[in-house]
Formats: structure tokens, C-alpha cells, sequence
């Protein structure tokens, strides 16, 4: 059953394994921030760093498997897998929206 993700969540999944500028600047504000992995990551030219750091370090997948609405926050359950110990696993992606585009983003 698939999941019924708001859009800019959506763009952020779809472009995950080719996050070019545009593909970020469509689901990111530009001042969001990214917390992954004990980083704090602000700004679209970060964001666009981390992700492609991100994928040839894991050379990951991500698919969403849940959604729960929390806090005015979006939770997404999302089973990632790719080339690290564990794999795969189940991470939350908790997303803060404005104005139609990712504020932030905590994973883990």
C-alpha cells in the first residue's frame, strides 16, 4: 500500500538518488537545516554536499513504510538499505514543513 506523503516529502524521497540543485530547491527552503549522523547541516549548497556525500558513502535506498503526524511535525518511518552494517533498517525521517518546502529534517 503506498504512502500518501505531503509533496515537498515526496520530492524529497523521488529525488533521493539524484539530488541535483534543482531537485533540492524544489522540496527544501532555502535556509533548511538537516541533522543526520550528529551533523547539523544548513543551507541548499550543504544540503546538496551532504546528499551526494551520503550516496557514495552508502549507495542507500530509502522507501517509506509509515507516517504519523507528531508535534506539527511529519514522522516517516523509512526502511533504508544500502551499504552499511545493519542493513537495511527502519529510520524516522521527522520533516517540518513552511510554506510548501522542508524547513527541516531530523533522520535517525
Amino acid at each position: 500500500m503506498a504512502i500518501a506523503l505531503p509533496d515537498p516529502i515526496a520530492r524529497y524521497f523521488a529525488s533521493e538518488t539524484a539530488p541535483d540543485r534543482p531537485a533540492v530547491e524544489g522540496c527544501f527552503a532555502p535556509d533548511a537545516t538537516v541533522r543526520d549522523e550528529g551533523r547539523s547541516i544548513r543551507g541548499i549548497d550543504a544540503i546538496l554536499e551532504w546528499r551526494a556525500e551520503a550516496i557514495r558513502k552508502y549507495a542507500h535506498t530509502s522507501r517509506p513504510v509509515g507516517l504519523v503526524e507528531r508535534d506539527g511535525r511529519t514522522v516517516v518511518a523509512a526502511e533504508v538499505a544500502g551499504n552499511f552494517p545493519g542493513s537495511p533498517v527502519t529510520l524516522d525521517h521527522v520533516f517540518e514543513l513552511a510554506d510548501g518546502r522542508i524547513r527541516s529534517l531530523k533522520i535517525g
